[in-house]
Parts: structure tokens; sequence; C-alpha cells
């Protein structure tokens, strides 16, 4: 069975025969095609109706048309002809269309090295097979031979490019079917293209799925298209959603989302292409919120690099709180409790009051849902215009540090209605397999599955997908003294080694340790910045040239290349902790993405515990 994105149970929008022949793409291929609906390549936001990728057949562009044969009229190789209920219109020749949109996406192709043959006489084609055609799904092949003569089908509908009814059958046999589809191609050549080259084509075809590369472009002019050097230029290594990930992001629809991944599965990602899909698609503002301060100014910067600034507001929850009462000049309770629990208090009392508006966002989305209480939730939800009733809620229990939250109610509860709208990802794409295992048995006791109410998810155990690397790595030392000097030594030898610091983290377990690493490694010439104070963590550029200091709260949906989990030794035995210094510590060792070290100067359970396991 063919892979179809969106998925074709999630599409409201399609015409009877292109459903039809979806669903025959869908039965009659193997899983080895790709095949993509109605999704717009490039600036100029060409739809083709559906493009088709076989690692060893090549690309194929198709239009769908539902035309009937009575009410066709004329055509020419530009232009056709037809009666409709509105009355008779002239429209593009659908195999025009999609050759323009075919050409249009093998232009931008070739501009990369490693999608190009090598061989001199070919020098800057493809190094595979493409074609374009059209389907006919309510037209038979006998009627269109007797309404356009086989010498006229050549100029304006070749036999060989068009698919019709009576070859997209259910009972119709797949080789055929196949056989029409790549008879729509002018040459067969190339091997067969490798994954590597596969995920090029997406990273070229739909920048949207793009990771760590800028897509302001996509809202450029579109005269600037013509320019291929405007265009930036492909880099040699590229990284995309996986397959899993974008059909989850192009079929999300409408409503209200929620989406339980665990660490490192690309829920973020998803946020990212789930803003823009709806910053094209709505006027109003969509807001973004989490709990991390932290984790916040780095969405903020993710949503920068997707050239979303205008349209995606990023706030942590409290920081939204304030700036609502600030807006709409509200006075805060007064009252002994801290001012952030006033402030969300303030906040829902006037929303009540009509004091703060409702319905100010087109969409909502909200990370570390799981760290939200009842409260806030509800009070978010009325945030959403109900005309457009967008919202997108992401968690993973195992996350979960905070015991006044996660989620340990009914999201109905909440205003979330999301019932049977809920996807869960099990794969982690962040950690090596190393990492992950060692993280995952070292907080298993800590991590069980649990079983659901009616509308809730159960933690889930992760599954690795990420590839593998160095066996994280623990140390004990004798004083706190020498644990930094090691600290300082790793991070001097990885930066002589090509790392950039930025790409190095140091997660601490107490405040007090957090600065005297920071004033240790300043004092070796490390370029480091300690994210302590909400000013210093509001402020935090992960482009930095500077190795960051931080919490293992503030760490939480965050990645680093490299990881120094530090001073363990600190932390108490007492068994009615350990639930929760384990989830803190999982969530420290899950943010390293290839290198972990985890590192102590005494000894106490969880050392224990991490010397039988770094010895296994």
């Amino acid at each position: 069975m063919a892979t179809i994105i969106p998925s074709l149970t999630t599409i409201a929008r399609m015409t009877r025969g292109e459903r039809r022949f979806g669903r025959r793409l869908e039965s009659l291929l193997e899983e080895d095609y790709l095949v993509w609906y109605d999704i717009p390549l490039g600036r100029r936001r060409r739809y083709p109706d559906f493009i088709i990728l076989h690692p060893a057949r090549g690309l194929l562009f198709l239009e769908v048309k539902d035309w009937k044969i009575e009410t066709l009229r004329s055509i020419t190789p530009d232009s056709v002809v037809i009666d409709t209920q509105e009355g008779r219109k002239t429209v593009s020749n659908p195999l025009a269309q999609a050759r323009q949109c075919a050409f249009a996406a093998i232009d931008q192709l070739k501009r990369d090295p490693q999608l190009t043959q090598s061989d001199a006489r070919y020098q800057g084609k493809l190094c595979f097979p493409y074609g374009h055609g059209v389907v006919l799904p309510n037209i038979t092949r006998k009627q269109w031979n007797r309404a356009v003569p086989g010498a006229e089908q050549e100029t304006l509908l070749p036999a060989q490019r068009v698919i019709c009814k009576d070859e997209m059958q259910t009972t119709t046999d797949p080789e055929a079917f196949q056989q029409r589809l790549w008879d729509m191609f002018e040459y067969r050549f190339g091997e067969k293209l490798s994954v590597p080259q596969i995920d090029r084509i997406r990273w070229q075809l739909f920048p949207e799925v793009r990771i760590d590369a800028p897509t302001q472009d996509l809202f450029g002019d579109d005269a600037s298209e013509e320019d291929a050097s405007s265009e930036p230029l492909v880099p040699d290594i590229v990284r995309v959603m996986d397959l899993h990930q974008e059909q989850l992001a192009r079929s999300m629809g409408d409503g209200h989302r929620v989406i339980h991944g665990v660490a490192g599965s690309g829920k973020t990602l998803i946020l990212g292409y789930r803003c823009l899909h709806l910053a094209r698609a709505i006027c109003k503002p969509i807001l973004v919120l989490c709990f991390n301060i932290t984790l916040a100014a780095r969405l903020r910067s993710f949503i920068a690099e997707k050239g979303l600034t205008e349209k995606v507001k990023v706030h942590h929850f409290h920081e939204w709180c304030g700036l609502q009462l600030k807006t709409y000049h509200v006075d805060t309770l007064p009252g002994n409790r801290p001012v952030w629990e006033r402030q969300v208090e303030s906040v829902i009392q006037a929303v009540d009051a009509a004091l703060i508006p409702r319905a100010q966002y087109g969409a909502v989305m909200i990370d570390e849902g799981h760290d939200f209480e009842q409260a806030w939730l509800k009070l978010v939800v009325q945030m959403i215009d109900p005309h457009i009733n967008s919202l997108l809620l992401l968690y993973d229990d195992a996350q979960s540090i905070y015991q006044k939250s996660s989620l340990k109610f009914p999201l109905s509860s909440a205003g979330v209605q999301a019932r049977g709208r809920t996807t869960i990802l099990k794969l982690n794409y962040r950690n090596t397999r190393e990492i992950l295992s060692f993280a995952y048995d070292f907080a298993r006791d800590f991590l069980e599955a649990q079983d659901a109410d009616e509308d809730h998810i159960p933690l889930i155990t992760p599954e690795v997908a990420g590839v593998s690397g160095p066996k994280p790595a623990f140390r004990c030392f004798s004083s706190a003294h020498d644990e930094a000097r090691y600290l300082v030594r790793c991070i001097q030898t990885w930066r002589d080694q090509g790392s950039e610091l930025n790409s190095i983290a140091v997660v601490y377990t107490g405040n007090a340790q957090g600065r005297f690493f920071h004033e240790v490694l300043r004092e070796a010439g490390i370029p480091n910045r300690c994210l302590q104070q909400s000013a210093d963590k509001r402020r935090y550029d992960p482009h930095a040239d500077e190795v960051v200091l931080l919490s293992r709260q503030s760490s939480k949906g965050l990645e680093f290349d490299t990881v120094l989990l530090c001073g363990l030794g600190a932390l108490s035995n007492d068994e009615e902790q350990q639930f929760q210094e384990a989830r803190l510590l999982y969530v420290g060792m899950t943010r390293a993405h290839r290198r972990l070290l985890v590192t102590s100067c005494q000894t106490n359970w969880y050392t224990r515990r991490l010397t039988e396991l770094a010895s296994a």
C-alpha cells in the first residue's frame, strides 16, 4: 500500500474523481511509492493534483479532471472549453498544467548536484526520470477515442499520457495500472534513488518540511522565483521531517488536535509546520504557549527562522498572563501568594467579567501541555476564535515534572475537544540508541506505562529511531573542583575537535552548582552563559557561540549535540523524592543528541544506579 500525504481520510476537499483515483493509488501501488496530493510547489504555489515518487521509477506529476464526455466542447493544446453548472468556461489544457508543474519542479531539482548525473555527456541533467500526465476518472478509453481521434490526440492529449475511467477500477490489475503510470515517461534511465536522495527531493520540493533551514523565501515575491541566484544554495547535508511526521503534519485537519509524543519525537517540528500552514490560511494572529521560559526563547528563535514572527506570537504561560493584564489595564489581585499565581487568577476573573476579551487568536498551540493545570487550559481554550477553532496540544507525560499538572484530569473537562483526534508518537529521533536506552533504563521504574481514562492518553514507552553513537559515560570524582576541572577539559577537547560551543550544554541539579560551574568555565576562558534569572532565560540565544548552563527544569524541550549532566552528588537519598528527581534526570539525559556525560562528586542512590548502568 502506497503512502499518501496527506492521509486520504483527512482530506475534505477532493472531487469525487480525485478521491477515487487516490484510493486506487493507495491500493494498487506498493509500499515503496510516495504520493502527495494537492501540495504547493515553490513560491508560486503551483498545486499539482498528485505527485508520485518511486525510488526505481522516478517522479510523476498528474492532473485529475472530473469532466464527462458530454460536457466537453472543444480542446486545443493550450485550452479546453467545457460546460459547467455555472455556464460554458475555457480552462487550461490539463496536460499543459501538469507539464508546467513538472518543469518548474525539475528546474528546481537540477540545482542540487547530488540529484544530477555525473557523466559529462549529461551534465546538469537529473539522475532519475520524470514524467507528467492526466487522469480522466469519468471518461472511458472508448469514449475518449471516439471524441478525439488518434491523430489529434498526439497534439492534444497523447494516449500514453492519459488514464481513463475503465483503467482505474477496483478490479484493475496492479501491474497494468502501474504500467499506465510509467508509460507517461519519455525516458527510463538511472539507478534506484537512495534514501538521502529522496530526502533531498523532498527538501527541494517542499521547503516547509526542512529542519534547521530558513523558510522565509516562501513568503517572498513571486517575481524573484525566476532569478535562480536569489534562491538559497542547497547544502551538502539536508535534514527533513521523516515521512511519518510529514504525513501527520499535513493530515492534521481542523479543530482541536492532541499529539502525545515521547521526548525527541519531533513535536516541535510539527508545531512549526502547523504555524507555517495556518499563517497562510488565517488572518488573526497565532498564539504559541509553553511553560518553560527558556523553551519559549528557543521557540521564538525557531519561529523567526520560519519567517513567521509577525503572525505567530510565542510566550511562556505566565509571561502571557502578565501581558494580558498590562494590555487590558487589569490590576493584579492582592494577596500573599506568589505574583505569578495571582496574575493567572486575575486573568481568569477578568475574562469571566469580560474585561479581557475571548477569541483573540485564530489558533492556539501549546507545547509542554503536560505542565499546564486544568484552569490554565480552560482559560487558553477560550482565547481561540470559535469560527476557526484551531487548537494543537503537545505533551509527554514522561517529561511531566510538576505535581500540580501532568494532565491528571480529562482533557474534555478543560474544553479540549480532542476525543478521536489524538495521535501518539512513539519514535524518538533525537537521541542515539545508546543515550535513549541509558536514560530509559535509569528511569524505567518511574516511567512505566499506565492505563488511561476515556479521553486521556497513557504514558508510553519510547522506541528508538535514531542512529548509534558513543556510549554514555558516568564519572564520579572526589571533590566538586575535580568534577568541574574535568568538565573544562572535556569541553576544551571537544572544541579543539571542531564542536561548536553552542552545541554543548551543562545541565546541573542545583543553582549553586550552576554558578560554581559558570565561574570555573569563565576562569578557563570558555565563553558560557548561566540561565538562572528569568531575564537571562528570555534572552537565551541558541545561536550564540557559548556553552549554556541551565537547570534540568529549564532544559526541558531543548536539545544539544552534547550534554554534561553534572552535580548528581547533591541529590538527596530521600525515597519520597526519587520519583521527582529520577524524572528530572531523565529529562536532562534526553536533551543529548549524540553525546552524554553524567558526573558527580559524591555517592548516593542515583550514582550507584548509574554506575551499574555504565558498567553493564
